[in-house]
């Protein structure tokens, strides 16, 4: 484990995979993901080891072992921990999202505050486009923030979940009953830090141009064909309205991704 200190003072840890010189990508996780998260540490592995990339796997604020600022929730904050891990490596590094970490790395790359930015890859950032599916409350932030503070961790999951992610109240019962359920019980007082990056993105209105003009990189928006309609109507509108972006459905992959499927579109992309 390395560390590198934020803006702010946040201390954020991060893994490093050195597999070549192809390029160098840090690896963004999204909502309740933590950089020992299985799929993040396989993404790594397979991307170090197979196609020869430099892989920086970070625990966002207030995860694994990084530090967080209880109720502070600023996106710019978390473009700042980007800015720091980038400049650690050498400053310039591709940025590789996933769900809230897709739209994250997105805005890093609107915000200009990166300059070494080189390439972003955004796999089904949730952005909600319509009414014709789940769209979360306006206020969802009141009641999400209160839950925090009084750290009621299984109600934050179950909240963030449901009302902020739209899953069935059934299918979340179900996950206590799993192992995985320790996990999300572990992060599940970052999820402010995500609402922070979603809001504005999740009112059921159409994405606008002016909202990612200075996205001038060449990016990458994946979806996969198994996954909600939610997430791939999202992909394909932000595709659409940024400057410099292609967008690839894969077949058979969801958004709990097969990484034989989305680890060689990312690679081919990354390496071109």
């Amino acid at each position: 484990m390395e560390t590198v200190t934020s803006a702010d003072g946040t201390v954020i840890a991060f893994d490093r995979y050195v597999g070549g010189d192809a390029a160098t990508v840090i690896l963004i996780g999204g909502a309740f993901g933590f950089r020992k998260f299985a799929k993040m540490v396989e993404m790594s592995e397979t991307l170090a080891e197979h196609y020869g990339l430099t892989v920086i796997n970070y625990d966002r604020r207030g995860r694994g072992d990084s530090t967080d600022t209880p109720g502070i929730y600023d996106v710019e904050n978390e473009i700042d921990d980007i800015a720091a891990l980038t400049e650690a490596v050498g400053g310039s590094a591709a940025l590789f999202g996933w769900s809230s970490g897709a739209a994250l790395a997105l805005r890093a790359g609107e915000s200009g505050r990166v300059p070494g930015i080189s390439r972003i890859v955004a796999f089904e950032p949730p952005f909600v486009v319509d009414h014709e599916n789940h769209v979360p409350p306006s206020d969802l932030h009141t009641e999400l923030h209160e839950l925090v503070a009084a750290d009621r961790r299984a109600e934050t999951v179950r909240f963030y979940m449901t009302k902020g992610m739209g899953l069935p109240r059934a299918m979340v019962a179900v996950m206590r009953l799993t192992p995985f359920w320790k996990g999300l019980l572990g992060t599940a007082n970052s999820t402010p830090h995500d609402w922070a990056v979603m809001n504005r993105f999740m009112r059921g209105e159409a994405l606008r141009t002016e909202d990612w003009s200075n996205v001038t990189v060449p990016t990458l928006v994946v979806s996969g064909a198994k996954s909600a309609p939610l997430l791939r109507k999202g992909a394909k509108a932000i595709a659409a309205v940024l400057p410099n972006a292609e967008h690839q459905e894969l077949a058979k992959l969801s958004h709990n991704p097969s990484t034989k499927i989305l680890a060689p579109a990312t690679a081919e992309f990354l390496t071109r």
